[in-house]
């Protein structure tokens, strides 16, 4: 192959069946990328990962008298030992609007009102992960990716099977439901050709050309409610061609290849929560995505356990086989994040860096137990936020958690000036 030979950033292996990317070779003219992202800084990422239930209090929050990082570990957050430097606990936060138990981790990540809107019993507003992905995922196969933990009462105790995401219009998104749903969507190319894939999207959007031609004379003779309604129609509309647009420029180019089997149907529990967190990490490397929601499953981890309790009645425990089996619970999903934390260490990006430097983990309930919406547990780890680490910060009761988005969102670089009911960043997290 001659030296001055020019290639395009994406080349490929041909053959008559099958077509392969390669990765980006020095010897074959990708020199000057290989040192431009030695240079650039490494992107950053987000993981946010929900449980629902709560925790159990006794055991799971440091002692309010320790802050700092002079701190004793509580019994639940040992199996993150070796990890203590690397994750801040933060205590003290809850959503201002949150007044009902039953209402799961709909407003975990928005903070919304839900009866912000005259005449409506519901409402809400985007959240943290979609801001992330507004502006990180621009460059990504998929803007973001987001994991429920099964459907219905399964996912989160308190609510409908929903993910954690919410767009801007404050409508849910959705998400994959399982390990294989998630492995497909990330890593199995599309058997469509692409002169057919650019035929359906030329299709899609002559429909959407079509349904706003004819909306126009609606408009006229409707009352103030209506043209609300129509407005937020228009917007949804631009949201999808917001997604075909990005769609059309990923057609022909290669799903990232994954070394990951794919997974088998059926798993649940806690061998499904490892399978989700090794499948981040393989579209974290391969820059699939870089933001990521996870709601993760409670009755099937539980089950997996072998504990014979249901979630709502561990939630409202006393001493003894309830308290125990909350216990267990929370040691189960410590040991998982450790896992999974050490994973990120062991990454690396271009540059040798560890990709752990460069994401933001957080880990959270929207609620303490039961139905005690005050003090949400939350735990952030990683360094892609520029924040303090390895400390127990104890913040003024009531401050809200949509503080600590805001924080971690603008140390990340994200632009904002605030989020959900934020009053401002939590200056006391900044490193």
């Amino acid at each position: 192959m001659k030296n001055n030979l020019q290639l395009n950033r994406r080349h490929f292996l041909r053959s008559s069946a099958a077509l392969i990317a390669l990765p980006a070779l020095e010897s074959l003219g990708f020199r000057r990328f290989a040192a431009a992202a030695q240079k650039s800084e490494a992107p950053k990422r987000f993981i946010f990962l929900n449980f629902g239930w709560g925790v159990t209090q006794e055991t799971w929050f440091p002692d309010l008298q320790q802050p700092g990082v002079n701190y004793t570990l509580p019994p639940a957050l040992v199996p993150l030992e070796r990890h203590k430097a690397d994750f801040t606990v933060i205590q003290g936060l809850a959503n201002k609007y949150s007044m009902d138990g039953h209402s799961g981790s709909t407003f975990w990540l928005t903070g919304a009102n839900r009866y912000a809107e005259a005449g409506q019993n519901f409402h809400n507003s985007i959240s943290a992960d979609q801001v992330a992905a507004e502006q990180l995922g621009v460059g990504t196969r998929f803007a973001s990716i987001q994991l429920n933990g099964g459907q219905g009462i399964e996912a989160d105790g308190h609510g409908p099977g929903l993910s954690l995401a919410w767009d801007a219009r404050g409508k849910p998104l959705g998400g994959q439901n399982s390990p294989i749903e998630a492995f497909h969507r990330l890593f199995s190319n599309d058997a469509t050709s692409p002169e057919k894939q650019k035929a359906l999207l030329a299709q899609n959007r002559s429909l959407l050309d079509t349904v706003m031609e004819s909306s126009a004379d609606l408009q006229r003779g409707l009352c103030k409610t209506d043209k609300a309604k129509l407005d937020e129609y228009f917007q949804g509309v631009r949201e999808i061609e917001r997604r075909l647009n990005k769609e059309e420029q990923w057609i022909g180019v290669p799903m990232a290849k994954s070394t990951l089997s794919e997974p088998k149907p059926g798993v649940a529990g806690k061998d499904e929560i490892q399978l989700m967190y090794d499948i981040m990490l393989s579209a974290l490397q391969t820059d699939s995505t870089r933001v990521f929601s996870y709601r993760m499953p409670t009755a099937s981890l539980l089950k997996s356990l072998d504990i014979p309790v249901i979630p709502h009645e561990m939630s409202h425990y006393a001493p003894g086989p309830k308290m125990e089996a909350s216990q267990k619970r929370d040691a189960a999903h410590c040991g998982l994040l450790a896992g999974l934390l050490d994973r990120l260490k062991a990454a690396r990006e271009t540059d040798g860096s560890r990709l752990f430097d460069h994401a933001t983990v957080v880990f959270g309930s929207n609620l303490r137990v039961a139905h005690t919406l005050e003090n949400c547990p939350t735990l952030v780890a990683g360094g892609g936020a520029g924040i303090k680490l390895g400390h127990n910060l104890v913040m003024p009761k009531g401050t809200p958690l949509c503080n600590a988005w805001l924080t971690l969102l603008k140390g990340a670089g994200i632009q904002l000036e605030r989020h959900g009911d934020s009053t401002g960043v939590l200056k006391e997290l900044l490193a």
